[in-house]
């Protein structure tokens, strides 16, 4: 494994019209393109991971498993605004010297994905043999795979959208509003609110596994107890646990930019931006999942010529994505070999 810092054209231009100056993005390799550069698959993350995927998604990525770097060159890029290496809120604004914090410019997706763009170009990268990604990561992937649809032979989404839904957006506007009522967010300083960032993790939490979670793993064996319960424990320690490793202004900034997800923007429609894409896909939604339900993912295979759809029958919820990689590998080897008889 390799890590690498790119700096982006400086100033880098963003869909808002607004520009991000002395930008640069952190980003992971293992294995080697192989004699004709076609071995490569590109990894994209989900709102709070980084650029290690063999840490995050163990089981589908590494030594032995699906996708093993001693076969495939592996990229996987942190995303603008997060706060693992890429320029986020912290990062220092060139001009002053100080973070930019809550005046951090707006992100969308297609900017997320232009960053991946200039980042392969720099690479020298004309073709990605699989473009794979879960939540936030399998929206930049239909994306960039509806911007650049010669470059991308195979897309694989799970539990993703082509469009993020009102029920998506809600709850991101209520893990933000629980981050702006801290009052230290407002004071544009490291560690600004960190006590609304815990609170907004509560928040997702309850989208990304659903009430039969709930029920099989937090319910409290003690029918005596009148307080301190077994969730409320576990939603405070995953709050906890969120604080140490991320930062609430770069988890302002990427729930804005999944907002703006919506593949029809000034194509025409969702339809007409599905249609487009050339790569032999792959959608896989999760039975239990209540951010992206079922109903999305068939939207997205229907919309894409050839598309394979399937689904992962998981209690795990939209988490899922990230924990049910033997149902993903097994998905994967169905696809891959159906695409080799072709």
């Amino acid at each position: 494994m390799q890590e690498y810092i790119f700096s982006l054209p400086d100033p880098f231009p963003l869909e808002s019209g607004e520009v991000l100056a002395g930008a640069q993005v952190a980003y992971r390799t293992w294995g080697r393109l192989n004699a004709t550069r076609d071995n490569v698959v590109w990894v994209c993350h989900a709102l709070t991971a980084n650029a290690d995927v063999l840490d995050w998604w163990p089981g589908l990525f590494g030594e032995g498993h699906f996708f093993d770097p001693a076969d495939w060159f592996i990229v996987c890029a942190n995303i603008l605004g997060s706060c693992y290496g890429s320029t986020c809120p912290l990062s220092p604004d060139p001009a002053t010297g100080v973070g930019r914090f809550q005046n951090f410019p707006l992100l969308t997706i297609r900017d997320l994905v232009a960053a991946h763009e200039a980042l392969r170009r720099e690479l020298g990268l004309t073709y990605i043999h699989t473009l794979i990604g879960g939540s936030l990561g399998g929206q930049q992937g239909l994306e960039w795979a509806v911007s650049r649809p010669e470059l991308v032979g195979h897309l694989v989404v799970i539990a993703t959208s082509a469009r993020h839904s009102a029920w998506g957006i809600a709850f991101n506007e209520a893990q933000r509003l629980a981050i702006e009522a801290d009052a230290t967010y407002h004071e544009g300083r490291p560690g600004g609110g960190d006590a609304g960032l815990a609170a907004a993790r509560a928040v997702a939490l309850l989208s990304y596994r659903g009430y039969d979670a709930y029920t099989a793993t937090q319910t409290d064996p003690d029918d005596s107890r009148l307080r301190d319960f077994r969730a409320s424990s576990y939603q405070r320690y995953q709050g906890d646990k969120l604080v140490a490793r991320f930062d609430a202004y770069s988890y302002v900034a990427l729930t804005r930019a999944m907002d703006s997800h919506n593949l029809g923007r000034g194509r025409g429609g969702v339809g007409a931006a599905l249609a487009s894409i050339r790569a032999r896909t792959l959608v896989l939604g999760i039975t239990s999942d209540v951010l992206f339900p079922l109903a999305e993912q068939r939207t997205i295979a229907a919309g894409i010529p050839g598309a394979v759809y399937g689904e992962l029958d998981s209690g795990y919820g939209h988490d899922g994505f990230l924990l049910e990689t033997v149902k993903i590998t097994q998905a994967l080897e169905v696809f891959y070999a159906a695409a080799l008889a072709e």
